[in-house]
């Protein structure tokens, strides 16, 4: 496959974080990513749920030259990307667009800080209830509707209760979600 200069347009907007880097994390991102752009659950994400999904994280894609590049990897008899078609992508993606390398470490440590600068919008050194209900719109989740559930949410993880979340927070949040998932 082929990547022309407007497919490189329509990309140049993401920050780094798109990027999926540590690998023994891609394969369950990649499935939450693919879940949450899957908006009717069929299994298949179709051009018009891609561009969608890439529209609520703000990187607004012309859907003309997405459509391209997506049906690429879209099987024949297939309305949309299965999950291994949607995997393929993203790696096509990350070779073209990033060099298939990456300018961090790679180390866990370096991942979760590139997490954090996703909620962390206004670059304080904290996640506040806001930047996780901007950051839960986004993504389209349910629990971005209520503040004050959104609060919790910050209450549950903030161990010095300061009303936010602090990097070595967040680091002990993810470091107890993962190793409940394993």
């Amino acid at each position: 496959m082929e990547i022309t200069t407007n497919d490189k347009k329509m990309f140049s907007r993401q920050s780094s974080s798109f990027r999926l880097r540590s690998p023994s994390l891609n394969a369950l991102r990649l499935h939450r990513i693919f879940d949450l752009f899957d908006e009717n659950s069929d299994g298949l994400i179709t051009v018009e749920e891609l561009s969608q999904a890439l529209s609520r994280l703000g990187l607004d894609a012309d859907i003309s030259e997405l459509k391209p590049t997506v049906e690429s990897f879209i099987k024949p008899d297939e309305t949309g990307l299965r999950f291994e078609d949607f995997a393929a992508l993203h790696k096509t993606l990350d070779e073209s667009f990033f060099g298939g390398d990456c300018e961090c470490d790679g180390s866990p440590e370096s991942d979760l800080e590139e997490a954090f600068k996703v909620f962390d919008q206004d670059g304080d050194g904290f996640i506040s209830a806001v930047e996780l209900q901007n950051v839960l719109k986004k993504l389209g989740l349910p629990e971005a509707g209520e503040i004050e559930q959104v609060e919790k949410m910050i209450v549950s993880v903030d161990s010095n209760h300061d009303g936010r979340v602090d990097f070595f927070e967040f680091k002990n949040m993810m470091q107890t979600v993962l190793v409940r998932s394993s």
